[in-house]
């Protein structure tokens, strides 16, 4: 079976587990500049540029992958987040955008088939996409609200070299991520769909939506079901929501989301909310125990953690979850499903 065939299996039996907050397990380990850089010639500071320690520290992300499933996780990301040229641009690092794609898929996918090799559970590797530092929907100049730092087609190449990068590299999934602007996930699915196409194999697509205010909705004015009918279109493997809050304050949006879409639901919220260090203080077991009103709610298929969880964190949801049954993925009318089109109920 391919991979998908066989993460659809999975999930039409168990809750999947997905994995937790990178940045936070990087933080532990409290690197210097110079654990950054590595041996690379590099023309500026690189501290805080996680994605360039798939090359120069791979001991630490594949670590940190490792402690994941370990915990229990069944679908581990790459350490890829900001590994686009746009990105990149801000440590000098553009030029090795293909290498830190390639690096970190093969270290996710190596630490999968470590962990298969051990109890002979299907693991399964996500190509992380972030939302890049700049948007295409609004404008960072309040004097010229049309100026855009980046087009269209600028954003959608640098989200096609990333992706054929990451499925050279073994992924199983695609899977944009943060969405903070609709228009930026538009760009990056294409871009995703080409690669797919250009690989010449399946590499399914999953998307992750993020609400920028207590509104409910991202940076560009869209709620999650505004976000989901604008992507549907796509036909996404997955579809959910991250990062912004914990787990409680996601709870609404997740209900409306599960009632509109008709597939497989993917969230991962925040540690609860930071506190006035910026740090995450919410425990574990209160995260496992948020997480699983979802599932009593029939809300999710599958769930994992963002920004200040900890392997700590997944191994407590992968325990709370174990044996619970997943969402049911709701059937739409007949009449819905023409070329891709939105809902239209017909009365009577």
């Amino acid at each position: 079976m391919s991979a998908e065939q066989t993460l659809r299996a999975l999930a039409a039996d168990k809750i999947l587990i997905f994995d937790g907050g990178y940045g936070t397990s990087i933080q532990k380990h409290g690197l210097t500049e110079a654990d950054y850089r590595g041996d690379l010639d590099l023309p500026k500071d690189q501290k805080g540029n996680n994605d360039l320690l798939c090359l120069t520290r791979p001991d630490i992300v594949e670590g940190i992958h490792s402690a994941y499933l370990e915990a229990g996780a069944d679908m581990i990301e790459t350490n890829t987040f900001s590994s686009t040229k746009i990105a990149m641009a801000d440590y000098g690092c553009e030029h090795l955008v293909w290498d830190i794609n390639i690096a970190a898929a093969k270290l996710a996918r190596s630490a999968c088939e470590k962990a298969t090799a051990k109890d002979g559970k299907p693991r399964f590797v996500c190509g992380s996409i972030g939302p890049t530092n700049k948007t295409l929907s609004i404008s960072p100049d309040v004097n010229d609200p049309a100026f855009r730092e980046v087009d269209y087609d600028t954003l959608k190449a640098d989200y096609r070299e990333q992706c054929e990068a990451l499925i050279a590299g073994g992924v199983d999934f695609l899977l944009v991520e943060t969405c903070f602007d609709t228009l930026n996930a538009k760009a990056a699915g294409m871009a995703a769909r080409e690669a797919e196409e250009a690989a010449g194999r399946s590499v399914p697509l999953m998307l992750s939506f993020t609400i920028t205010d207590m509104s409910g909705r991202n940076l560009s004015g869209h709620t999650i079901n505004a976000f989901w009918y604008s992507l549907r279109h796509l036909k996404p493997l997955t579809i959910g929501v991250n990062c912004a809050f914990g787990a409680d304050l996601l709870r609404p949006y997740l209900a409306e989301l599960s009632k509109n879409a008709d597939t497989l639901i993917l969230a991962y919220p925040n540690a609860g909310l930071p506190n006035e260090l910026g740090q995450y203080d919410e425990l574990p077991a209160t995260t496992a125990r948020l997480i699983r009103e979802w599932v009593d709610e029939g809300l999710v298929n599958m769930v994992g953690g963002c920004c200040g969880t900890t392997p700590a964190h997944i191994g407590a949801v992968a325990k709370a979850l174990d044996g619970h049954k997943p969402r049911v993925v709701p059937e739409l009318p007949v009449v819905t499903r023409l070329a891709g089109l939105e809902p239209m109920h017909i009365a009577a």
